[in-house]
């Protein structure tokens, strides 16, 4: 094999004395640039898809279509840093660039960025299983049972298999028929309903999975993940674009935060409704495990770094982790504000700041001084990021504003 055409990930792999780093592989990738697109996509896909069309009719199709395009822009900026960042380093994971970035406390925080946002990626999603399943029970048995039993039977029978799955390439087979069934739809629900781009953000996270499937992926290169990254959130943008025109042109001004209930307004037994129902609970069921591989990741990264995969740690951090959402979803009934706050801090985090400071502190000074344009280019970004958050989080506190005032005049 010629120099040039080695992969990249076996150059930067390799230490002073030909031996390889254990950090960033620990076995060959084997999944195909198709199963890394269908990962990646299930995990840009989330539970906000359902509320563009809501967005769409605040901002008007023109406005939204470019908020669209530039956030969608941004997210593939956003992985080609991680991936240049990573490529210089040889690190496997998003919470490895924070600790080569800024020693344990970047760890740290990385870390529980992720964490955060994917349990309540997660509780989202189960929320839906909650609400639907048992109206799709009832249309097609005409009993009904109880969604928080049927969350449980689901997580066990369903999820939890899937989330056991060693490598994060077996998902790719569920992870297209998950986007088989939400192509039908092309919706799914959103509880980040405040304002728009908050709602578009976090429609685009996908980035702390970007390396894990990087790792696993066949002739590993940066520019082959890239690519899987702008076709995999090209693919998402058509989808999004799709399901907010259409949801919008059928209901206009009566458009709501959660397109599914609109469409239940109309008839609430019609049996395509009941189709669309059934293959958004297939596509998020499929998206649970999934999401729930970094939160894993980021765990094992925080309470036993270094130490060799273990089935037992593997399995119950899973269980675990799923039993709390379960228990966070029948508890709780109605967290969307602190969804709201979540996605508000945790996107903006995950898309903008965090890519763009690991940047400036990874890339060597030698090779890209401060005031080069990629460095800036990147300071630039992650500042957006921060003036995001801050406008996010005032629009949601002013909106709890006006909603306690509203409350107290009757409505």
């Amino acid at each position: 094999m010629e120099e040039g055409s080695q992969p990249e990930k076996e150059k930067f792999l390799q230490q002073s004395d030909g031996s390889k780093r254990p950090q960033f592989t620990d076995f060959e990738g084997k999944t195909s640039f198709g199963m890394s697109v269908f990962n990646l996509s299930n995990a840009i896909m989330g539970s906000g898809i359902l509320g563009l069309s809501y967005a769409m009719s605040n901002t008007g199709i023109i406005l939204f279509l470019i908020l669209l395009t530039c956030i969608a822009s941004l997210s593939c900026y956003s992985i080609h840093l991680l991936l240049r960042s990573a490529g210089v380093v040889g690190i496997r994971a998003y919470e490895q660039l924070g600790f080569r970035a800024f020693g344990q406390p970047g760890k740290i925080l990385a870390g529980i960025i992720i964490t955060l946002h994917n349990i309540g990626a997660m509780s989202s999603y189960i929320f839906i299983v909650k609400y639907e399943l048992p109206l799709v029970i009832q249309h097609l048995s005409r009993w009904y049972m109880n969604g928080n039993y049927l969350i449980i039977i689901v997580t066990v029978c369903i999820i939890l298999p899937l989330a056991l799955m060693k490598h994060l390439g077996y998902l790719g087979y569920t992870s297209g028929f998950s986007l088989s069934c939400m192509v039908f739809f092309l919706a799914a629900v959103s509880l980040w309903t405040v304002y728009t781009i908050p709602i578009l953000a976090f429609a685009f996270v996908c980035h702390p999975e970007v390396l894990p499937i990087y790792t696993e992926l066949s002739n590993p290169t940066k520019r082959r993940m890239q690519n899987i990254g702008n076709v995999s959130i090209l693919g998402m943008f058509v989808m999004y674009f799709l399901t907010a025109i259409f949801g919008y042109l059928t209901f206009y001004d009566n458009t709501e935060a959660e397109l599914l209930h609109t469409y239940s307004k109309v008839d609430l037994l019609d049996t395509l409704i009941l189709c669309v129902r059934l293959a958004v609970l297939v596509a998020v069921t499929l998206t649970v495990p999934v999401v729930l591989f970094p939160i894993r990741r980021a765990l094992l990264q925080l309470l036993f770094p270094g130490k060799p995969f273990h089935w037992l740690r593997h399995i119950s951090i899973a269980v675990c982790l799923l039993f709390a959402v379960n228990l966070l979803v029948i508890l709780v009934p109605n967290i969307r504000d602190i969804f709201g706050i979540t996605g508000a801090t945790t996107a903006p985090s995950l898309i903008f700041i965090l890519p763009g400071l690991f940047y400036i502190r990874i890339i060597p000074t030698d090779e890209e001084p401060m005031n080069s344009r990629p460095k800036i280019q990147a300071a630039c970004f992650a500042t957006v990021g921060f003036l995001f958050m801050i406008m996010s989080l005032t629009f949601i506190i002013l909106d709890w504003t006006n909603g306690d005032k509203r409350s107290l005049g009757g409505h």
